[in-house]
């Protein structure tokens, strides 16, 4: 890449690249934003970002342009957000969330809107409210709390439409959840499911073929950082 970073984004677009956005250097959060072009192999600059972002959260719209959320820049957690046209190379600023967010998750549900759960918030206290994007509206509405407080978690969407939150951190003392819950889009409600074999934090969830969920590896704190993995 151009830049190096850490906590930043990544997101395929519709036209085959790989759109990399902020995260932090070594002594700040960044702004820039770079593509990567599968055909070529090769990394160039983009429209730089509004805010300086790191710990944020990026999702693709129906559309094809990218929301990115939240994430925290030299002088806090934001709750600003802002688009990115691929075909300009551009970023405009859209609604703000109800709460600044960092080390959240955002989810494209079926209905075209974006779930956003979780997080730290400027306090640095982790949070356990969701917020629905309305790209038609511009605007950020609230939705049903999570049962548990969360950062540092994944949220993934099923092939039912119900959204599936994993483990994360509960606090900053290094509580660690092995818990996992469910966002029904058509009830605007959370639920319970059964529990990971391991409580993991800045782990990762990917969806397979079949419709099974790979969590793997994380943070357990207790057991240090893990190489186990498992199926919902």
């Amino acid at each position: 890449m151009t830049n190096a970073r850490e906590y930043h984004t990544a997101s395929v677009l519709s036209n085959g690249k790989v759109l990399v956005t902020g995260g932090a250097n070594s002594s700040s959060s960044l702004n820039s934003a770079e593509l990567y072009d599968p055909l070529t192999g090769t990394w160039t600059t983009t429209g730089n970002m509004i805010n300086a972002r790191g710990g944020s959260t990026t999702c693709v719209l129906s559309n094809g342009k990218v929301l990115v959320t939240g994430g925290a820049d030299n002088n806090g957690v934001l709750k600003s957000t802002e688009l990115y046209d691929p075909l300009t190379g551009i970023w405009t600023t859209t609604g703000n969330m109800t709460n600044t967010r960092q080390y959240h998750t955002a989810s494209l549900l079926s209905n075209g809107k974006i779930l956003v759960t979780g997080g730290l918030d400027n306090g640095y206290t982790v949070i356990n409210s969701s917020e629905l994007y309305d790209p038609l509206a511009g605007i950020w509405t609230t939705t049903s709390n999570m049962n548990n407080t969360r950062c540092s978690h994944t949220a993934s969407v099923l092939s039912n439409g119900k959204v599936l939150v994993t483990g994360g951190a509960a606090d900053t003392g290094g509580n660690y959840l092995n818990s996992a819950e469910l966002y029904d889009p058509l009830t605007s409600t959370w639920t319970a499911t059964s529990n990971m074999n391991n409580a993991r934090r800045d782990h990762t969830a990917s969806i397979l073929p079949n419709g099974l969920v790979l969590v793997t590896g994380g943070d357990n704190n207790n057991a240090g950082i893990l190489n186990s993995a498992e199926l919902y």
